[in-house]
């Protein structure tokens, strides 16, 4: 399981050299009890190299935490949100002055996303929704940031009637009031059509009348592919097909050069026993094939090679949300950053995932002085919030019992916990990177993708020295200041160093 991101890295350093090539975002919702704190969601999203994101809300924490990484993020205005600034200049010039100049050019926000499914989630608030995004363009234009944030509203493929065939495919006619001129706005703006494309969604409501190796972007043979009649276009998958719906869709309503970006696609890992396709086979499959479809800049049938670039749905697990177990179950990682399953690329037959020649470990020096593995595995234990439970007596990594494998298990896992993160491995120089996957018999360490060593929900960063180390037994037997002992250690160190080559260390 643990090289999920192999795939991912190569995933996503896809689009930063040219705003035409696709891009593959991960959308990042919170609803989880375990939430992890935005310097850990950041480390995550740096050591994977994912590049672009989109939030649902403008989380002040996050934003912060986003700074200087270069990473590029959509932000979102709450639907809860939507009426009062739909309603008023001055709430949206506000919002924005709270939500965007703080953080800008520091964190790099490239979009708003106004709302969210609006005219199927809210209906309600449809009349005042471009209003909204008007009132809030206006306020980017009176802080010269325009040109370099867009302003969109993501939709529910359902606002599309008749979608299959593509080219017969229009907009509910009772939203023609609201897409009309929001369809100008874009335009007006050079913005972008955010549309939600969910294939999982299209299978499960077709009863059978999709096939899934269809919804899954599996090959299908010729007599297979789905033929749009008016066009004679030849469909393979899902995704396309509704891709190509929405820009008929528009055209429908003499808008052919507004592009387009889905903002949520993805499948459920987990489901009910209602839910059969919810699996991690079939999340993995779709998931995988998305990807490279996309990075392929292949396009559409209809728009062949313009860029089509989605955000997966969605990073984390979300227990928290309700309704059938497929909704919980969406995430590439679970909260504490081990990831679901393991994405898969394939290309000229190679299935990257399983080249795992750069996964990497973190584990104590065989030349390091034990004293100093001693305290940085007091420290990984205490203040680091390694789980250490799997080092007890009678536990799978009790056995060999010597500070240099107890210290390699929890550098290990404070490493993967930071998502080897640079300085992560480093515990004041006793701990060293490996490819040589440390795990023996049962014991098997949190970077092999075992979820033996699991970690709360805060982040401790060690002292100047990045340090993760896995309790002796007497620190697990016995309850004590651990931080103090370190410093305890140090010091005694400290002073017998200086005793030894008073000349050369302490003048």
């Amino acid at each position: 399981m643990g090289l999920l991101f192999l795939a991912l890295f190569l995933m996503l350093v896809s689009a930063d050299s040219a705003d035409e090539a696709a891009f593959i975002g991960v959308n990042i919702g919170t609803a989880l009890s375990d939430m992890p704190d935005p310097t850990q969601v950041v480390a995550l999203l740096k050591a994977q190299q994912i590049r672009h994101i989109r939030l649902y809300d403008a989380d002040r924490a996050m934003l912060l935490a986003l700074a200087n990484t270069g990473i590029r993020v959509v932000i979102s205005v709450p639907n809860e949100q939507l009426l009062g600034i739909g309603q008023s200049n001055a709430t949206a010039a506000n919002w924005v002055s709270r939500n965007i100049l703080p953080y800008v050019p520091a964190t790099n926000i490239t979009a708003i996303a106004v709302g969210s499914e609006v005219l199927t989630a809210l209906p309600n608030a449809a009349p005042i929704l471009v209003s909204a995004m008007n009132f809030i363009h206006s306020a980017l234009v009176a802080s010269k940031l325009d040109s370099r944030i867009k302003v969109s509203t993501p939709h529910s493929s359902s606002v599309i009637l008749d979608s299959f065939p593509p080219s017969q495919a229009f907009f509910n006619r009772s939203w023609d009031p609201v897409m009309v001129p929001l369809l100008k706005f874009l335009q007006s703006t050079n913005s972008y059509f955010m549309l939600n494309v969910y294939p999982y969604y299209d299978y499960v409501r077709s009863n059978g009348a999709i096939a899934l190796d269809y919804a899954l972007f599996r090959p299908l043979l010729p007599t297979k592919e789905a033929v749009d009649h008016n066009t004679l276009l030849h469909y393979t998958n899902v995704f396309d097909a509704v891709v190509d719906a929405a820009y008929f869709a528009m055209s429908d309503l003499n808008f052919t050069n507004v592009p387009i970006t889905v903002t949520e696609s993805g499948w459920p890992s987990k489901g009910d026993s209602s839910e059969p396709d919810a699996t991690l086979d079939n999340a993995n499959t779709y998931n995988s094939n998305l990807i490279r479809h996309v990075l392929n800049n292949t396009g559409t049938p209809k728009h062949p090679g313009i860029a089509v670039s989605t955000y997966i749905y969605e990073l984390y697990n979300e227990d928290l949300r309700s309704g059938p177990t497929s909704e919980k179950n969406w995430g590439l990682f679970d909260s504490n950053g081990v990831p679901v399953y393991t994405l898969h690329l394939t290309g000229s037959g190679t299935v990257l995932a399983n080249d795992t020649a750069n996964q990497t470990y973190c584990v104590a020096k065989e030349s390091a002085d034990k004293k100093m593995l001693q305290a940085a595995l007091d420290w990984a234990c205490g203040p680091g919030k390694v789980d250490c439970s799997a080092l007890l007596q009678g536990q799978p990594c009790y056995e060999p019992d010597n500070v240099f494998s107890h210290a390699s298990y929890a550098f290990d896992a404070y490493y993967h916990r930071m998502a080897m993160g640079d300085g992560t491995c480093n515990f004041n120089g006793v701990a060293t990177i490996t490819t040589t996957d440390p795990s023996h018999g049962s014991c098997i360490f949190p970077g092999s993708g075992g979820r033996k060593g699991t970690f709360g929900n805060t982040t401790s960063l060690a002292p100047s020295f990045n340090s993760t180390a896995s309790a002796s037994q007497s620190l697990l037997s016995h309850s004590r200041d651990i931080y103090t002992n370190f410093v305890l250690v140090v010091a005694v160190l400290w002073i017998a160093v200086c005793f030894n080559d008073i000349q050369s260390f302490c003048s």
